[in-house]
This record gives C-alpha cells, sequence and structure tokens, in this order.
C-alpha cells in the first residue's frame, strides 16, 4: 500500500480551469532538443540529395517521437519531484547521444543512435509503468501496450544499427513504422486488447504549451543559424537583403502559429471531454509538418544567405518554397483540427507557394527568399484580420 501510495504521489494532480505548468526541469530538457534540431538541420545542408532526405527525414521523425512521447509522459506525472526528474536527466543524457549522432547516424554511428534512441523509448515506458499505482489499472494496461510495441520497434532499431548501408535504411524504415503506426490502432496488444480513448484524457493547457514549445525550438534555431551565417559575411546589400528576408520570414512563422493557433488549440483541447483525441491527432501528428517546414527554412536561409545571387538551383527551390509550404499545409491541418474549418488565407498561401515553385528556376534565390517571405507576411496579416474582429467559428471570408 505504501509503495502505491508513493507511486501515485509521482502523478499530476488536475485541477479543473487550473492548467499546470511547464516545469522548469522540462524546459531544461528541451534544449537538449535545440541541439537536435540543429544537427538535423546541418545534416540535411551537407546531405541535400534524394537518398540523404530521406535519412534526414527518417531521423526527425525519430527526434520528434522521443521528444513527443516524453511529453506524453510528463503530462501525467509530476516533474517537480526527484524521481521524475532523475527520469528527466537521463532521458538529457540519451538524447544528447542521440543528437551527437545524428551526422553519423548511417555511417559509422548507428549502432550508437540505434541504443540511445531505444533505450530512451523503452527506459522512460518503463518507469511509467513502475510509477503507476496497481490500482489504476487503465493507466497500467497502457504502459503495458506502450511498451511491448516499443521494445518490438526497439529490435529493429538495434538490428539497423548493426547492419550497414540499406539494409540499415530499411531497419530504420520498419521500427519507425511500428511506432508511427502504434497510436492510430490505440496499441492493440493480445489480451489486452485496444486502448480506450478516454483512458488518454490529458492536461491540455500543458500538452499545447509543451508543443508551442518545441516551435519556439526551431524558430529559435533557425534564428540562431541566420545570425551565425550573417556574421561571417561580408555586409553587401544582397547578404543584408537575405538576412532581413530570412528574419521576417521567421516572424511570419511565429506570427501564423501563435497570434491565433496556439491560444485556440490551447483554449480547445482544454475545454473537449476527448483531450486524448484531440492530442493525439493535433499535437502529435499534425505538429511534425510544422516543425519539419521550419527546419527546411532554416536550411534555405542558410543556402541563401551564403549564394545570394545567380539562379537556383533544386535544393534551393526546394528548402526555400518547400520549407513555407510543407509549415502551412501543417498549419492549416492543425487549425483545422482545433476549429473545424480550413483557413482561406493559409489556402492561398499554399496555391501562391505552389505557383512560385514553377517560375522558381527563373529567379535568384535571394528574390525567391524575399516572394515566399512576403506571401507568408500575407497569410499571417490576412489571419489577424479575417479573425481578429469576429468569433473564430465564423472562418475565413
Amino acid at each position: 500500500m505504501a509503495a502505491d501510495n508513493s507511486r501515485g504521489a509521482m502523478f499530476r494532480v488536475i485541477v479543473p480551469n487550473q492548467p499546470s505548468r511547464v516545469t522548469n526541469a522540462e524546459l531544461f530538457f528541451d534544449l537538449v532538443f535545440v541541439f537536435a534540431v540543429t544537427q538535423v538541420s546541418h545534416t540535411l545542408l551537407h546531405h541535400f540529395t534524394p537518398l540523404g532526405a530521406v535519412e534526414v527525414t527518417l531521423l526527425f521523425l525519430a527526434v520528434w517521437w522521443v521528444w513527443v512521447y516524453t511529453a506524453w509522459v510528463t503530462n501525467w506525472l509530476n516533474p517537480d519531484l526527484t524521481p521524475v526528474r532523475i527520469l528527466i536527466f537521463l532521458m538529457m543524457l540519451g538524447g544528447l547521444v542521440l543528437s551527437t549522432t545524428i551526422p553519423t547516424a548511417f555511417d559509422g554511428r548507428g549502432l550508437w543512435f540505434a541504443v540511445a534512441y531505444a533505450t530512451m523509448q523503452v527506459g522512460r515506458t518503463a518507469f511509467w509503468l513502475f510509477a503507476t499505482p496497481r490500482h489504476r489499472t487503465a493507466v497500467r494496461h497502457n504502459s503495458i501496450r506502450i511498451l511491448v510495441w516499443l521494445s518490438c520497434s526497439a529490435i529493429f532499431w538495434i538490428l539497423g544499427g548493426l547492419a550497414h548501408g540499406e539494409e540499415r535504411l530499411w531497419f530504420w524504415i520498419v521500427a519507425l513504422t511500428i511506432e508511427y503506426v502504434s497510436p492510430a490502432v490505440r496499441f492493440w496488444v493480445p489480451k489486452l486488447g485496444f486502448s480506450s480513448v478516454e483512458a488518454w484524457a490529458v492536461e491540455g493547457g500543458h500538452m499545447a504549451e509543451r508543443c508551442a514549445g518545441f516551435i519556439i525550438i526551431a524558430l529559435g534555431e533557425a534564428v540562431v543559424v541566420n545570425g551565425a551565417t550573417f556574421a561571417e559575411l561580408d555586409w553587401t546589400s544582397d547578404n543584408i537583403l537575405a538576412f532581413v528576408s530570412a528574419f521576417v520570414g521567421s516572424i511570419s512563422m511565429w506570427w501564423i502559429y501563435f497570434h491565433k493557433g496556439a491560444e485556440a488549440g490551447s483554449e480547445r483541447i482544454s475545454k473537449t471531454a476527448e483531450s486524448g483525441r484531440l492530442a493525439r491527432l493535433a499535437y502529435t501528428y499534425l505538429h511534425m509538418p510544422i516543425v519539419a517546414g521550419i527546419i527546411l527554412t532554416a536550411v534555405s536561409d542558410e543556402l541563401v544567405l551564403k549564394h545570394p545571387t545567380g539562379h537556383s538551383d533544386l535544393r534551393t527551390i526546394i528548402s526555400t518554397v518547400g520549407g513555407p509550404l510543407v509549415f502551412l499545409v501543417g498549419t492549416v491541418l492543425f487549425k483545422h483540427a482545433i476549429r473545424g474549418f480550413l483557413q482561406l488565407s493559409h489556402g492561398i498561401g499554399i496555391i501562391l507557394l505552389l505557383v512560385l515553385w514553377w517560375f522558381a528556376a527563373d529567379l535568384s534565390p535571394l528574390w525567391l527568399s524575399v516572394v515566399t517571405s512576403v506571401i507568408m507576411i500575407v497569410v499571417a496579416v490576412w489571419e489577424s484580420v479575417s479573425l481578429g474582429s469576429k468569433p473564430e467559428e465564423a472562418g475565413e471570408h
């Protein structure tokens, strides 16, 4: 009984209309992922080939998945307690190993990457199972289900780490597929069956704030890359304009996500009776393209800053137009999930970016960057004006 009481104390106390704050331990944990996002963007920059893009996408999906699973667990557990803090610090250590191996994950340090990732996923879930009192049957069954799925995927992560070349890629694709499919099939396992939606209730305000924090991480990494690259260049008119364009583009992304969407999402998930379902769709899955778009744009910013003149090559076009495009697709789907309607401003922005892609080869990297930034500003202003003077349920005109 005493053990159950001590375990139960590790869970957050949810008070209605009083969202749990994000703790300092969680913010400290997130610092590791500033490094991880930087490693992902730099790896893509130096391996911008079809195969390199596939490999970096897989690494990004792994980074996002280990972070968002941790966000779920710390939504239920109390990071102000010492055992949970120790878990977070151990996860930070694993995250540092994971991050440092990203550039060489498909070369010499693949096994290190695989072991770090599998240990973080399985170890954190095992701790959650240990921390759950026996009388909380639904929660314990959920942790067992997830542990089974992650243990299965861990086998393929390790096999991939031991393999080489194309075999490693295929093993890791299987591992990641297992992990991404598992929530969609509600972690079905023999005897325990499917997990119920009711068992996945979260403190909505906390989940929304955690995911918004990751958006800040990605945007902050882009700003740091821009500043560091610009500091090493001669301050010519082209370089200054490229720097300003990149900075304005980051501001427009911040505005599009935070000015209306983040607050609306936090309010909606805090009030819905199906917080688990909304957290799975809007925050676990639909935030991936938002973050990916920001990372791809950061790659574009560095390319444009270093080579602002001449014709735009394929990788400049893909990153400069594709980054904002992926970001807008993720954002419009996220806002649809929380508001129930598709925003016209975002749709027009997507169409304009697709049209720009058609003519992109005729523009210099600098002017391609400027035009994409202008399109993003138009989307941000349009949404602010259209939603600023009426209830959001009315949609955009």
